[in-house]
């Protein structure tokens, strides 16, 4: 009995809160109905903007209901009641380490999808943002001719002990691929070697011809002749699988399909 007595003894103010409810559920319904209704419509035309239009209506229904039962107050008042996260990690309450499994595992687990869409790597497009336009030639130049010839210029001494490098890497790659900077190559290859995307190997191509006509380049002959007993070791630098894959699927080799590209092709300005 005593608790029908106090449930009838608070009824008034129950009451009260009941049409409270009631009123603002009434008020945000008539709002919403009309807001609504304006971005449907204008949805209706715009598939991506009807996406959109969901996922908004969806977040307002979940706040209201929120404030609604009071639940955005109760979370304040748990806010206050429940200690600060570590934020000593940088990264909420998560230590560096774990956050890095975390990352790992939701790998693994793309990497067991059998349908997923990973035709690119996902690297592809912050390269090319790396990338000054002379490394873009460059790599159509690899690409489309295949590994180039390199050599190093040394002095010899008479007894056969002993060196010094002269001229490192010298090449002929700013002038084949059309570079307009041409004294900037060496950059250049260590950048798109930093990249992943080419490597320098001390083995040289099976092309003699292609070293007879780089040591006659007058860059490679001021080397020699600079020093008073001077010697080319022949090297070669080449693509890595993964600098191939990317010229494959990034790089439009046919000149014609770069000269067919219109302003309305052209991505927007970055910020």
């Amino acid at each position: 009995m005593s608790d029908g007595s106090d449930l009838l003894a608070h009824a008034p103010g129950l009451t009260r809160i009941a049409a409270g409810v009631w009123w603002r559920a009434a008020r945000w319904s008539v709002g919403a109905s009309v807001r609504t209704s304006v971005r449907v419509a204008r949805a209706a035309a715009d598939p991506v903007l009807s996406a959109q239009v969901v996922s908004g209506l969806g977040h307002e229904l979940r706040e209201y209901a929120r404030d609604l039962l009071g639940v955005t107050e109760l979370d304040a008042r748990v806010r206050k009641l429940a200690p600060a996260p570590d934020r000593s990690h940088g990264n909420g309450s998560v230590p560096p380490g774990v956050a890095l499994r975390l990352k790992g595992a939701l790998l693994l687990r793309a990497a067991a999808d059998i349908d997923g869409d990973d035709d690119t790597h996902p690297a592809y497009a912050r390269i090319l943002t790396e990338l000054a336009p002379d490394e873009g030639r460059i790599l159509r130049l690899f690409a489309t001719e295949g590994s180039q010839p390199s050599v190093d210029v040394r002095t010899t001494s008479l007894i056969g002990v002993g060196s010094q490098l002269v001229g490192a890497g010298l090449n002929m790659i700013g002038a084949q691929a059309g570079c307009r900077h041409r004294d900037r190559v060496p950059a250049y290859l260590n950048n798109l070697e930093r990249l992943g995307l080419i490597w320098f190997s001390h083995e040289p191509l099976d092309d003699p011809i292609a070293y007879q006509v780089l040591e006659a380049q007058p860059e490679v002959m001021q080397a020699i002749h600079g020093a008073s007993r001077a010697r080319t070791q022949q090297r070669s630098i080449h693509l890595t699988p993964f600098g191939k894959d990317f010229c494959r699927v990034c790089l439009p080799l046919d000149p014609g399909e770069v000269e067919a590209l219109t302003p309305e092709h052209e991505p927007p300005p970055g910020p």
